[in-house]
């Protein structure tokens, strides 16, 4: 039975070893990385590299190309976005109408998701109805939403005067406030006078940036339904699906779209299904126009697990015409390499040994992105010419686990047989 356990114990801790230790020779592949300033630098990475690298990146290692070839620190951002700075949005036409405020504000020339209005006063709540115009002074046109704004500062609450709206860009919005005092408040007296000014943030959909995943202009139909196919590599994230419309086609509609998603060698049923809605109105009513489009759904998908996947885009038609799809596209938020360069010397990016823990440097941890940051250029995926399999320094065991299965199952014949020809020594 000693034998038994001590086997056991064996296997139990037959275990692959991982190192920290990144040597050149052990990566399977490597990438050029050009610096184009001394400082710090960021390159885009793209989807072959998350699909040849080990899980979470965390294999990737960045080489100086000189003799002591010395690693360089590097931090991976997602997404960084371009940040427009925040505009105001002049305040003009001041009144009131049937005992509200109201006011026009004169918007960037820009989609926007947000105004931020500045209120004077204190202790109130108001209803703020928003319609979006196209020419100065206008009241009506497209209703933009109702929002509730508030002053809670006597009742130690918090307060807010954003106008969340979606993303629109009338150069033109008439605002009308109705105000009133908060509960416990004193009745007070609101004016116009309150409006002191307004500042619209950057657009929502302007601080994220996208970077390709894949893409097809292979668009089958099936039925009613415009399909597209992609064969997605493990591990390479998606976050959107977006459509390319032939650019002669210029007519409104509205479809539904359904997203399949589901590990390669399994059924579709075992996967999951995302729903959304692409469409374009550009018409004249009332002698307003109103011009709005969304080509692009939201879509976190499963195939960034580590197994490539099938992935089924849909597009229902209907009864109408299929649209003129030039390509469908998946996307990922795009990821970043960044590092302090010392000059603008290449370097090298390698990935590709599984057997590496991921990197602990002070940068990732300390990184802060300005305005100066230069854009790296990585070159195209290669592979090592030095490459060699990191030897495997287990033991045999270790290497071959059914060894110890094969040795306990020896074991347990022994001791059958011992126990047989006991049980007969005694029955004598």
């Amino acid at each position: 039975m000693k034998w038994i356990l001590l086997l056991l114990l064996w296997q139990a801790g037959a275990a692959v070893p991982r190192s920290n230790t990144p040597e050149r020779q052990f990566f399977l592949y490597q990438r050029s990385v050009v610096p184009t300033a001394a400082g710090q630098n960021c390159a885009v990475l793209d989807a072959a590299t998350f699909e040849h690298a080990a899980p979470a990146l965390r294999d990737l290692r960045l080489f100086a190309q000189t003799a002591q070839a010395h690693e360089i620190p590097y931090a991976i951002t997602l997404s960084e976005p371009v940040q427009p700075n925040v505009d105001p949005a002049r305040v003009f036409n001041r009144g009131t109408k049937s005992n509200k405020i109201t006011f026009d504000l004169a918007m960037p020339h820009r989609p926007y998701t947000e105004v931020v209005l500045d209120l004077g006063g204190r202790d109130y709540i108001a209803s703020a109805t928003v319609t979006g115009t196209e020419k100065a002074g206008e009241t009506a046109g497209t209703r933009l939403g109702e929002f509730t704004l508030f002053d809670l500062t006597s009742q130690r609450l918090s307060r807010s005067t954003t106008l969340p709206l979606q993303e629109s860009s009338f150069p033109y919005l008439h605002v009308e406030l109705e105000v009133s005092p908060a509960p416990g408040a004193r009745h007070l007296q609101f004016s116009p006078s309150m409006v002191l000014g307004a500042t619209v943030p950057p657009s929502r959909e302007a601080q994220t940036i996208f970077a390709p995943a894949a893409e097809t202009s292979t668009i089958t139909q099936r039925g009613r339904q415009s399909v597209a196919h992609f064969r997605l590599p493990q591990r390479v994230p998606v976050e959107r699906v977006n459509f390319v419309l032939a650019p002669e086609y210029r007519s409104n509609f509205s479809r539904n779209v359904s997203i399949v998603d589901y590990a390669s060698g399994t059924p579709a049923s075992a996967g999951e299904t995302i729903s959304g809605n692409i469409f374009r109105v550009h018409v004249n009513q009332a002698g307003r126009d109103i011009h709005q489009q969304r080509l692009s759904v939201p879509a976190t998908l499963g195939s960034n697990l580590q197994s490539s996947a099938e992935v089924e885009i849909a597009v229902n038609n209907g009864d109408d015409t299929p649209l003129p799809i030039a390509a469908v596209q998946l996307q990922m938020r795009q990821r970043r390499l960044c590092f302090n360069a010392s000059s603008t010397d290449p370097l090298t990016l390698f990935y590709g040994d599984p057997t590496l823990t991921a990197p602990e440097y002070d940068l990732a941890r300390t990184i802060q992105l300005g305005g100066q940051t230069a854009s790296a250029r990585i070159g195209p995926e290669q592979r090592n010419p030095i490459y060699m399999e990191r030897p495997d320094t287990r033991s045999i065991t270790e290497r071959n686990p059914e060894l110890v299965w094969v040795a306990l199952l020896g074991v347990i014949c022994v001791l059958a047989v011992i126990a047989i020809r006991s049980s007969r020594h005694l029955s004598r």
